[in-house]
């Protein structure tokens, strides 16, 4: 281990992304402490499709949806939507973004995804497997108390996560004609011209209809796409967060930081009670509210809360496969006993709260594409904020102070991408070589 890593770590955000970068640590012989106002995946880690998708993992800067956007942005029962009422900082990311969706600067940003590759798969595979390192004297706990969560003075890093990853053998996409399957094809030629690779067959609707009966009529053509999988989201955080107190970490919730103090040993984070968390060092995961704390280290990227919602539903027939449909941006997966349905990009302020018409948009576009649901008896439906930044890519690394680090800005790929965020970053904490890749994720860029 490198002398300049520091002992202890709070991690502020209880996220995929924080909860995954307190794992890593983990690994590297570093106490954690992860504060949460809420609780574990209490923002978007915890309603969104949970898919692990390489192939499906691109720049939200596609020039087609600033076209689209152009034309439905103001419309409630769009895919996309942006208030009339739109703040200041809201038009100025809006006006950033529309400045990265050319075709020149897609290239640029697939081109760093592509370089990702399946290594997002693999992170996830580490933490499922765990390490045969073990600690003396740091039994973990959570909640606001720090009640012990086991009894014994020893933590032992081998606890990786229970829950798994599934396999979507094919993972489908459905499409209700063949104008806009060919959409999604010249996606997938953009992919393979930026390095990457992605595997899919054609199917007929008869062939996508005999591997999921619940598709409906309204499907007319579909791709199968080969070597992704997918995650029940709740259960996995759950589990991930189990294993981070398993291996000594204490997770404190009802901790609304309200300020980042650097001093000449360590940091302070004091929440709005004053309450004060002292540490060597922090990361501020907190997702779409991650500005309000990193700004005033540097961190100028606008990072905007694009909403997604959701809800589940359970259908006649179960489904077995994770279904998209590109053209209405609608996302499901199925999660054992029921079935969630997510879509929708609203630009809005993080804390609104949830707008039943977005609810609604998504089962207008989804419901002629099933049958066998009833689409009124839905149950746990949802809102999450994805931090969204104008270029499409993270912000991951140190702060103009190497004290205080940021993980955040994913978009709609933090679940997906938060394992190799968490391992990026504590090895860059503790004084590890990281990954080139990392160079892109500047978060003073």
């Amino acid at each position: 281990m490198s002398t300049t890593s520091p002992e202890h770590v709070v991690v502020i955000g209880a996220g995929m992304v924080g909860l995954s970068t307190a794992w890593y640590l983990q690994e590297r012989g570093v106490k954690v402490t992860i504060l949460d106002r809420d609780g574990v995946a209490a923002g978007s880690s915890w309603g969104n499709a949970g898919w692990l998708t390489p192939a499906l993992t691109l720049p939200l800067s596609e020039p087609s949806v600033l076209t689209y956007g152009l034309k439905t942005m103001f419309d409630p029962a769009s895919p996309l939507y942006i208030p009339l009422s739109a703040k200041p900082s809201l038009i100025r990311f809006l006006l950033g973004f529309a400045r990265h969706c050319t075709p020149g600067k897609w290239r640029e940003a697939m081109a760093v995804f592509s370089e990702i590759g399946a290594t997002g798969l693999d992170a996830f595979d580490e933490i499922s497997e765990g390490s045969t390192i073990s600690r003396i004297g740091q039994a973990g706990s959570v909640n606001g108390t720090g009640v012990p969560a086991n009894d014994g003075g020893t933590a032992t890093l081998g606890t990786g996560v229970v829950e798994p990853t599934r396999p979507a053998e094919p993972f489908l996409t459905g499409f209700k004609n063949f104008k806009d399957r060919d959409g999604l094809l010249h996606e997938f030629e953009g992919i393979r011209a930026a390095g990457g690779e992605v595997e899919f067959d054609l199917m007929s609707a008869a062939e996508i209809r005999d591997i999921e009966p619940t598709l409906g009529d309204g499907v007319q053509a579909g791709v199968a796409i080969h070597h992704q999988r997918f995650i029940n989201p709740p259960k996995f955080m759950d589990s991930l967060a189990d294993s981070v107190i398993a291996r000594g970490g204490e997770i404190v919730t009802d901790f609304e930081v309200a300020d980042v103090i650097e001093h000449a040993h360590g940091v302070e984070v004091v929440d709005a009670q004053g309450r004060i968390q002292g540490a060597d060092a922090v990361v501020i995961a907190t997702g779409a509210w991650l500005g309000k704390l990193a700004r005033k280290f540097g961190v100028k990227r606008v990072v905007q809360a694009g909403r997604g919602y959701s809800f589940t539903v359970v259908p006649e027939v179960m489904p077995t496969h994770p279904i998209y449909f590109p053209a209405q941006r609608v996302a499901c997966t199925p999660l054992g006993d029921r079935f969630r349905v997510a879509g929708t990009m609203e630009f809005r302020d993080a804390d609104h709260p949830l707008e039943p018409k977005r609810i609604e948009a998504i089962v207008a576009a989804a419901s002629p594409l099933f049958t066998g649901i009833n689409w009124e008896d839905r149950q746990e439906e949802w809102v999450g904020s994805r931090p969204c930044t104008t270029d499409g890519l993270p912000l991951i690394g140190a702060t103009r102070s190497s004290r205080v680090h940021v993980a955040g800005g994913h978009g709609m790929w933090g679940v997906a991408l938060g394992p190799l965020t968490g391992k990026m970053l504590a090895a860059s904490i503790t004084g590890e070589s990281t990954p080139a890749i990392m160079r892109h994720f500047n978060p003073l860029r």
